[in-house]
């Protein structure tokens, strides 16, 4: 089941998304981050546990971006990631935004749902801000996706 997370969730997605923070395959986040954003996030719950959470941070008046998605490690395959960039394509639509991105190291993961690849360069400048507290920048080794409506 997909829902919008609630702050008693907060701690959970934080030790989600610590576990692909610590392999390199997403910025780490704080705790205080997740409570102030936990408005942006889903969770996807198995017998009431949450299993996997997405964030759908909207950037400006026709731009959001696809972060934040991780799944436990005993549920991959399930379809559970595609379900919940697809909650968050819904509410990009139903928000008016014209364009969602994601960088990304699994770019056919996000093709599946429709996204598609283009230069970083298309993304307005303002979007970096997380970039700088990245220990790959500027050598970001992401690819950048989206996806239009």
């Amino acid at each position: 089941m997909i829902r919008k997370a609630r702050i008693p969730d907060a701690k959970v997605i934080h030790r989600l998304l610590l576990a692909y923070a610590k392999e390199g395959l997403m910025l780490s986040r704080s705790l205080s981050e997740i409570y102030e954003e936990i408005r942006d996030f889903y969770v996807f719950e198995v017998d009431g546990a949450v299993v996997g959470t997405v964030c759908l941070h909207i950037c400006w008046e026709d731009l959001a971006e696809v972060r934040s998605l991780a799944v436990d490690e005993g549920q991959g395959g399930r379809g559970i990631g595609r379900d919940l960039v697809i909650s968050c394509l819904e509410e990009a639509k139903e928000l008016g935004l014209k364009k969602v991105f994601a960088l990304t190291y699994k770019p056919g993961f996000f093709s599946k749902v429709g996204f598609h690849e283009i230069e970083k360069s298309e993304l307005p400048h303002k979007i970096w801000r997380d970039c700088m507290r990245c220990p790959k920048f500027p050598e970001c080794d992401e690819i950048a996706m989206s996806i239009e409506f």
